[in-house]
């Protein structure tokens, strides 16, 4: 990280880090949209207005507002105008309905609503009113605007809770996390550590913005003075102007991402480059199959780092542009010196200021924390001698056939290599005889020519050295595997409720 950005990385809270940060670079662009752009000095400048009208409003500091808005300029001046007040926010996912949305407003106690209205053919100021939303009010092309003379001084602490994010969806019921503006600085100043960019690169945020990535991103952003390019509605190959013509450099979001890019640069010429100014993909939230790192670098002629995250710590590890080319496709990168990673039979465990402080429900974050401070993640790896650390799958996505603990993730990786697997999923089922049998569910990809056998992709795994008590003993073919909306990934709990009462 270098000086200004690390001296930036100090700042107690976003507001702070958005003035400073207009102050070095005012007239430099921070975010670009279709054919318009917001300079860092707008960005505080108007972001202040359209505080000093939620002001007028009735906003405070500490009062809850909710918002459910797609990823645009003014989703971003509302969220910074809201941490200029000190209000707390909570962003819900512009894809979620009514069971997600009421939970979000009932949960946190919201006091205001912001909603896009009728947004990509749903109206979602009429599901506010029946919901009985409270101070609803529409912020697509107009905000709040006002003095900001009436404005109290901002923040001065970033350690009190201001943020309510909402897990994404793999599982059935959402969590409501706790975060402050240092635990967001934190997140996004380790993957601007990571990633190094420069002042002249140009980004992407191509995911909702009311996921936890969207102000890990606009701190690297403000770090680093460079801007993104801001997709409302993100689909290859309809997106691939936008970013040639802006001249991105550093794309990303998910696994998902990476495939779709990679799928787009298959369908050209050789020697044609999908995005010639790209030189990063880089993303996280879902695991990255090893083959896929391989394809994207050998097709796409651009380096590729993951990194591992999620709504309770935005960032935890993350691949860096000079890390050996096996430590990029097959680890999850390291951890910044402030992230402390600790193994517990198996479990990764947290702590560090980049930690949520916890959930919306008591209960939660009690269960969630062990003794020591450290978050439970649920997931499981281990670290290598270099301080990679390599996830080899979830507690919960451990199968347990006949007394014998199989990873889903290590025969999900091998299958990820078969020309007929466009992607896959592997999942325990119940089984009266075995405690739970090895189900495969694969995602063909596009062309294929016909569905594959079991009997075919046991063979093959048997090829590839795997034991023979792990093979899949189920497989089922679909067109397109279930997804959140967000970093697309994979609902096995849906794949689960599908077939659990499959006997093959």
């Amino acid at each position: 990280m270098n000086d200004t950005a690390h001296a930036l990385g100090s700042s107690r809270t976003l507001w702070e880090l958005v003035a400073r940060r207009a102050e070095l670079t005012p007239d430099r662009p921070v975010l670009l949209q279709d054919d318009r752009s917001l300079s860092f000095g707008d960005l505080r400048a108007r972001a202040e207005r359209v505080a000093a009208g939620l002001y007028d409003m009735g906003v405070r500091p500490g009062t809850v507002v909710a918002w459910q808005l797609p990823t645009r300029i003014e989703t971003a001046l509302l969220s910074f105008a809201l941490a200029r007040l000190g209000a707390v926010q909570s962003p819900v996912i512009p894809f979620y309905r009514d069971r997600e949305v009421g939970f979000a407003l009932r949960e946190s106690k919201a006091e205001f609503f912001a909603v896009p209205g009728e947004w990509r053919g749903f109206d979602h100021t009429e599901m506010a009113r029946r919901l009985g939303a409270k101070g609803i009010f529409e912020a697509y092309d107009t905000l709040p605007d006002g003095d900001p003379a009436v404005l109290p001084p901002p923040p001065a602490e970033g350690t009190s809770v201001r943020w309510i994010y909402w897990t994404s969806g793999t599982t059935s019921d959402p969590k409501g996390v706790l975060h402050t503006d240092r635990s967001l600085i934190a997140g996004g100043s380790c993957l601007a550590h990571a990633l190094r960019p420069t002042a002249d690169d140009i980004g992407s945020i191509a995911f909702p913005y009311a996921h936890i990535g969207g102000p890990d991103y606009m701190v690297m952003l403000l770090l680093y003075g460079f801007p993104a390019v801001m997709f409302e509605q993100f689909a290859l190959p309809d997106a691939l102007a936008a970013f040639r013509g802006h001249g991105v450099t550093i794309a990303g979001g998910s696994t998902a991402f990476y495939s779709m890019f990679l799928t787009e640069q298959r369908r050209l010429p050789g020697g044609e480059k999908v995005v010639p100014s790209l030189r990063l993909l880089a993303g996280g939230g879902a695991p990255k199959p090893p083959e896929l790192y391989h394809a994207v670098v050998r097709e796409m002629g651009v380096q590729l780092t993951h990194g591992y995250g999620m709504t309770e710590v935005p960032m935890i590890t993350m691949g860096a542009p000079d890390d050996t080319a096996d430590n990029l496709a097959t680890t999850e990168g390291r951890p910044p010196e402030e992230m402390e990673i600790r193994i517990v039979e198996g479990e990764v465990r947290l702590r560090g200021e980049a930690v949520c402080r916890g959930y919306l429900d008591p209960a939660q974050t009690a269960s969630a924390f062990d003794a020591e401070g450290f978050l439970r993640t649920g997931d499981l790896g281990y670290l290598t001698g270099s301080g990679h650390l390599v996830l080899t799958g979830r507690l919960k996505d451990v199968i347990i056939r006949k007394g014998e603990n199989i990873s889903a993730k290590e025969i999900e990786d091998l299958l990820h290599r078969h020309p007929a697997v466009g992607d896959v999923a592997v999942i325990g089922l119940p089984d009266a005889e075995r405690g739970e049998r090895v189900c495969a569910v694969v995602e063909q990809p596009s062309g294929a020519a016909g569905k594959p056998t079991l009997e075919e992709l046991t063979s093959y795994l048997r090829g590839e050295g795997l034991s023979t008590h792990k093979l899949p003993e189920q497989l089922e073919v679909v067109d397109a595997l279930p997804r959140n909306e967000t970093l697309r990934k994979v609902l096995k709990y849906k794949l689960r409720e599908r077939y659990s009462g499959t006997v093959k």
